[in-house]
């Protein structure tokens, strides 16, 4: 009991990391008791599910309203938008740049490997992803958690209130300021339950993990390639950017949402982590909620650093293991389809193979060999859901400097 009550006094991110490190260990050796504590996990995962929609709605059109200008919100979604973009390319180009050189799938023999014929993943059109960008019915996009259109329409509703007449917009504008800051308290009511649910989640992937040790040694290169490109862009370009465009301090700031990425890495979902990147992005680092409330939620959705790196070193591998030549005009292709396509994919895990099945039709390679990286997914979701977490969280530092506020980093 008094061991118990220790733990409670420890700071969330430390509780959190002693959650992660026993589930690793309940779920090595106590593999067949996994499904009575699992259960934890789901209900956790499910309660942030059930916050996610309304606070991403409620937080951009708070944040609107409270931005004020026409000119104001242009600026800004010019930064937000322009900031993304780039980080996403040069993601990619490390990724491509990585596997070209390690070349982790030359001479793999795919014949080993066991290949299921039945993987069939929904794969729309470039085209139908950007069209169902505008809902048809936002009720039944807020119900089927339709992360563009729930975005768009909070955009529309928020650059529109902010034109409205002061008497109307003053009642719209306090509706949605204290819709948010309801779905704010009970965030902050699910997030003391991370521990619980965080070694729920992860004793349950290491128990599935029956084979771990000869999955990791068949996969060890590729799974180090897509680490070392991750690293490469968490630790030097996102704070090269932080550092000399936004003129912040990268690694105060690192410190200062650890517990936000540990949740991140955790659930592998960038949703799962949205409410807490917000609210250490504001309370630790300063960044102003209209900031935080606009950049952040439009990061979740838009910016993928850590899936453009892990869906270019996915292509690659998978060509090199089939035996595929992919010159410069292939990759450039990979770099334009996996940035447009990029646009839209689910913060939720592995939501990225949509992606990699889209840019391996195009490619004309096998779909069904995306069962080579299907064992280690799981586990490379986590660090790349990590870093585009943190390349959120770097975008509303860099904006908010841009716009003159004065930050603890």
């Amino acid at each position: 009991m008094k061991l118990l009550k220790s733990l409670l006094k420890l700071k969330l991110h430390w509780q959190i990391l002693i959650a992660f490190i026993l589930a690793i260990l309940f779920g090595i050796f106590f593999k067949e008791q996994v499904i009575y504590v699992s259960w934890m996990g789901d209900i956790f995962l499910r309660l942030l599910r059930m916050i996610v929609i309304p606070l991403i709605l409620s937080s951009i059109i708070s944040g609107l309203v409270n931005i004020g200008s026409g000119g104001s919100l242009g600026r800004l979604g010019l930064k937000t938008f322009g900031y993304y973009l780039t980080t996403s390319t040069f993601a990619i180009i490390v990724g491509l740049a990585l596997v070209n050189i390690i070349r982790p799938g030359v001479g793999m023999d795919i014949t080993s490997v066991a290949v299921d014929d039945s993987i069939s993943i929904e794969r729309p059109p470039i085209s139908e992803v950007f069209i169902n960008i505008v809902p048809d019915n936002i009720f039944h996009a807020l119900a089927s958690n339709d992360f563009l259109a729930v975005i768009f329409f909070a955009l529309l509703a928020g650059i529109f209130i902010s034109k409205m007449d002061k008497k109307n917009n003053l009642i719209l504008s306090n509706f949605f300021n204290a819709f948010f800051e309801l779905f704010m308290k009970i965030t902050l009511f699910v997030i003391k339950l991370a521990p619980l649910g965080i070694f729920g989640l992860i004793v349950k992937v290491v128990a599935e993990q029956e084979d771990f040790g000869n999955m990791v040694s068949s996969l060890g290169i590729f799974m180090l390639t897509v680490i070392l490109g991750i690293l490469i862009h968490s630790l030097i370009t996102l704070p090269l950017i932080t550092r000399f465009i936004g003129k912040a301090k990268p690694f105060k700031h690192l410190n200062n949402v650890k517990t936000t990425l540990i949740t991140a890495f955790s659930t592998a979902s960038s949703a799962a982590s949205l409410p807490l990147n917000m609210k250490e992005t504001h309370e630790n680092s300063g960044v102003s909620h209209k900031i935080t409330n606009f950049t952040i939620p439009i990061g979740t959705t838009i910016n993928m650093d850590g899936t453009a790196i892990y869906i270019s070193a996915v292509v690659m591998f998978i060509a090199q293991a089939q035996g595929a030549v992919m010159g410069l005009q292939e990759q450039i292709l990979i770099l334009v389809i996996a940035l447009m396509s990029s646009i839209g994919t689910a913060g939720v895990p592995m939501a990225s193979l949509v992606i990699i099945t889209i840019v391996l039709e195009v490619l004309g390679l096998p779909l069904e060999l995306i069962a080579l990286v299907l064992p280690v997914d799981r586990i490379l979701d986590m660090f790349r859901t990590t870093t585009n977490v943190w390349g959120d969280s770097c975008c509303a530092v860099v904006v908010a400097k841009s716009e003159g506020e004065d930050l603890n980093v």
